[in-house]
């Protein structure tokens, strides 16, 4: 009984819908049809703007861009019902990118202020090739207070047809993708081209191109070059070489007066005034926004020596790179050059200069093997060695000198070094005399560095202290992060933490030096290294002192041993220093490719004759 009732319900829901859908009387129902979306034919009045580009600035693409101004004129002037308001070109401009298409952007700012209901356009790569910018720009123009539809006319697209998205962003894809497909062509073409010797020489001061492209000196500007290069190795700066070319009036490629340090610095900087070439110095990673990036070794390069005719000899150009490198640690107006003791007790000791770049880890073993004949690096090499006690002497083989770093005692001489930065501690300078300046050695082999006072004139003198207010001496830090990276890799330190060393004082006569053993490190650990990698620390890093913001580890093999042997120890603390230590002559060593560099006085002569023959050529000119 209540199934049938459930199956009549049913049948009256059903029969009741059939009714509602048989339609309804035109008499009671009134159609309001909605506004129709014009269409890019309908015969309406429209002020129309039409957008065109061609990518190069190149005279053979001049045609084409005039072409296509004449062309619509000449289609918007027939239709009756169109007003042309204004034709926005870009030439030589890219279309990957909107933002340096001073055409393009002022016809958008005329489309939000209202001027324009219509832009023609020859096809959606002449508008835009990066597809985000292109779906953009046609969205926010449709939806403006004044909507402006976009007329694709290749491929016969009008953005305010309800129709055409999916046409436009499938077009969009292919206008993107085709620039990305010549950007690749482009770039395989110019890694053929240079690999075969083919190269790009744009306009540079003290060149011009002859009748084939190829570089060719023009003298009168080759001389603002020498004087520049000239100027440099003397010891002038790259901003007091800008000023002294604005008082001589001399002009920049472009013919302009004004100079400035950078652009001193980058004309010093450029391979071609030694005769070479070297591609690839920059590259685009992204073809879409077209940012430069300097290349460090993400492309590759090539260097074309003797490409052209120089302006400035080999040597000088390489000695001037290595100053403009060691400039920017402090190091200006010097050479870098290796100072090795080559006899005596500090045999083999390189100088330090915090301010050098241009040296690696090799260099300064090189230089400190460079003073020992073969017999002596053999016997160097030599670990082992046999101790024999004298008669009347303890035999004190077996037994260990405590070492000190285990006991926190006070006026220890110690130096600390971190990536950045040297420093002593007070008792250091309180042994060697207080406020004057030092210069410091290290053996690169034994891992010992000694530090000495030196004259304020020395080229490797070192600041190492500071005084305070009330007329103190303290320990000051010495920066040095160009020499300290290199230190750093000598030895294996670790980056992120800072390493501590016990130093003993020797003297002879009135001469003082302070020894500091390289092997006997205290790790200082920063707590947040342990934090981020406590599996590794546990392991690695055993026995550790703990200490405010970080951790003191010690060697693990000082595990199972209280100190040094006592002969080990003895060893290493005189390392040949309890002889004589004589005059300590030393001798150069460079690892620069150069054999003649002008010297100062030439400079000095050469710039005095540059300067004259400028004044005379202006007043006669």
């Amino acid at each position: 009984m209540n199934q049938n009732v459930k199956t009549l319900s049913k049948e009256k829901q059903k029969e009741r819908i059939r009714e509602k859908y048989k339609g309804v009387d035109p008499d009671v129902l009134e159609v309001i049809p909605a506004t129709k979306k014009y269409d890019f034919y309908d015969d309406v009045k429209r002020r129309v703007g039409v957008y065109v580009r061609v990518s190069t600035d190149n005279i053979q693409q001049t045609s084409s861009y005039e072409l296509q101004k004449n062309y619509y004129e000449d289609k918007v002037n027939r239709n009756e019902n169109w007003e042309l308001i204004e034709i926005y070109a870009d030439e030589g401009i890219s279309g990957t990118s909107y933002k340096h298409r001073a055409g393009f952007n002022k016809m958008i700012e005329d489309c939000k202020a209202g001027k324009l209901d219509l832009i023609i356009t020859k096809s959606v790569s002449r508008f835009a090739r990066n597809i985000l910018d292109c779906i953009s720009f046609v969205k926010m123009l449709s939806k403006l207070p004044n909507p402006v539809g976009v007329f694709f006319e290749t491929e016969n697209i009008f953005t305010l047809n309800g129709n055409s998205e999916m046409a436009l962003h499938f077009t969009a894809t292919m206008a993107q993708e085709e620039s990305h497909v010549k950007s690749s062509i482009m770039n395989a073409s110019i890694e053929m081209r240079f690999s075969h010797g083919i190269v790009l020489t744009p306009v540079l001061l003290g060149y011009d191109h002859d009748e084939n492209g190829e570089l060719i000196v023009n003298e009168e500007e080759a001389l603002t070059v020498r004087l520049i290069f000239f100027m440099y190795l003397y010891g002038y700066t790259c901003q007091q070489i800008a000023e002294t070319l604005m008082k001589l009036k001399r002009r920049t490629k472009k013919g302009n007066l004004k100079w400035s340090g950078s652009t001193v610095g980058n004309l010093l900087r450029n391979e071609r005034y030694c005769g070479d070439v070297l591609t690839r110095k920059t590259f685009t990673p992204d073809y879409l926004d077209h940012k430069s990036k300097k290349n460090m070794g993400d492309r590759t390069q090539h260097r074309w020596r003797d490409h052209h005719e120089a302006i400035i000899t080999r040597d000088d150009f390489i000695a001037v790179q290595h100053l403009l490198n060691n400039a920017k640690f402090g190091g200006r107006g010097q050479m870098p050059v290796l100072r090795v003791i080559e006899s005596g007790a500090f045999k083999g000791f390189v100088g330090i200069n915090t301010h050098w770049i241009v040296f690696g880890p090799d260099d300064y073993i090189a230089a400190s093997r460079r003073v020992y004949d073969d017999a002596e690096k053999e016997l160097s090499a030599q670990d082992e060695y046999e101790v024999k006690a004298q008669s009347g002497e303890f035999d004190l083989r077996g037994f260990e000198i405590a070492r000190s770093q285990f006991f926190e005692t006070k006026n220890r001489l110690t130096v600390t070094f971190s990536e950045k930065s040297i420093k002593f501690s007070m008792s250091c300078i309180e042994k060697l005399g207080g406020k004057h300046d030092i210069e410091m050695y290290i053996h690169p082999e034994k891992k010992l560095m000694f530090v000495r006072l030196c004259a304020s004139t020395n080229k490797n003198s070192l600041k190492w202290a500071k005084i305070t207010n009330k007329g103190k001496w303290i320990p000051r830090d010495i920066p040095g992060t160009a020499f300290l990276t290199t230190l750093y890799k000598l030895f294996e330190w670790q980056t992120e933490c800072k390493y501590r060393f016990q130093g003993v004082r020797k003297q002879q006569g009135k001469n003082s030096v302070i020894i500091f053993d390289l092997k006997e490190e205290e790790m200082l650990i920063p707590n947040k290294a342990i934090e981020n990698n406590p599996e590794t620390m546990e392991t690695s890093i055993c026995p550790y002192v703990p200490q405010n913001g970080s951790l003191i580890a010690f060697p693990t093999e000082w595990n199972d041993e209280f100190g040094s042997d006592y002969y080990v120890h003895h060893n290493s603390q005189d390392s040949g220093i309890n002889k004589k230590w004589g005059p300590n002559k030393e001798q150069d060593y460079s690892n620069l490719p150069i054999e003649k560099v002008t010297s100062a006085d030439e400079a000095a002569t050469n710039i005095e004759s540059l300067i004259n023959t400028m004044q005379e050529v202006r007043s006669n000119g």
